[in-house]
């Protein structure tokens, strides 16, 4: 089990250091094969809130970042608090049919997106809304992706500002998925540090893998493997959930 954790930290950190984001969407999607969508929540606590603490720190503007998309935070912690679809754990049908569903959706809207809308003016009013979403679903299946993701890719913000306004949204709803599974645990099963914790390690090589071949391979290329991946894995957990494979 430790080598399963391992290998599937390291791919996740190497696609988060390359295209900045994937590695709560490739974990949970690769771990829910062999284990619960909660059990696979909580190895996620260490290795993403340090990775995303990397992206969000690496670049500097901080605090201008989290001056813009405060609403956007605001709404994630919210969402967490009050979701309106059913919670890990509580609900492990939905859980994981939802995640499974999430994964292939992203995945298809990462194909066929071409060019993004500029939101930017609606900024205000769309941040908060988008963030209880993603709040929401982060409780529900363990990944912050639909419709943070694309929300924050219709700002049209600079390569380098995306990725770190990912790491801040990220990072947050981490935070928040960390405090709802203390809260909400399952059978009163404790939450185990020692496996998240030697989980962050490959994903570390991994990201910072991830980071030096950035610029180096096509990222377009790179994008369309890693979305139809996202497909494959979200159809076969949707498919298993309802017992059709």
């Amino acid at each position: 089990m430790i080598a399963f954790v391992i290998a599937i930290f390291a791919l996740a950190g190497l696609i988060k250091g390359t295209i900045g984001l994937g590695l709560p969407a490739v974990s949970m999607g690769l771990l829910t094969i062999f284990m619960s969508p909660f059990q696979a929540a909580t190895l996620l606590i260490v290795p993403s809130i340090l990775t995303n603490f990397w992206q969000l720190f690496a670049e500097g503007h901080v605090l201008k970042l989290m001056r813009r998309f405060w609403l956007l935070l605001l709404g994630i912690a919210v969402g967490s608090m009050w979701s309106i679809f059913p919670t890990l754990g509580h609900s492990e049908f939905h859980s994981e049919a939802l995640l499974g569903g999430m994964l292939a959706l992203y995945g298809l809207y990462g194909l066929c997106a071409k060019k993004m809308p500029d939101l930017s003016r609606h900024e205000n009013w769309l941040s908060p809304i988008m963030g209880y979403l993603g709040g929401a679903l982060t409780v529900a299946t363990g990944v912050v992706v639909i419709p943070v993701v694309p929300y924050l890719q219709t700002l049209h913000l600079k390569r380098d500002d995306l990725v770190q306004a990912l790491g801040l949204a990220f990072t947050t709803s981490t935070l928040c998925l960390a405090i709802f599974l203390h809260r909400n645990l399952v059978d009163n099963m404790p939450i185990d540090y020692a496996m998240s914790t030697i989980a962050l390690i490959p994903a570390l090589i991994g990201m910072w893998c991830g980071k030096k071949i950035r610029y180096r391979i096509p990222e377009q290329k790179f994008r369309t493997v890693f979305f139809i991946g996202l497909i494959a894995l979200g159809s076969y957990m949707m498919l298993h959930q309802f017992g059709w494979i």
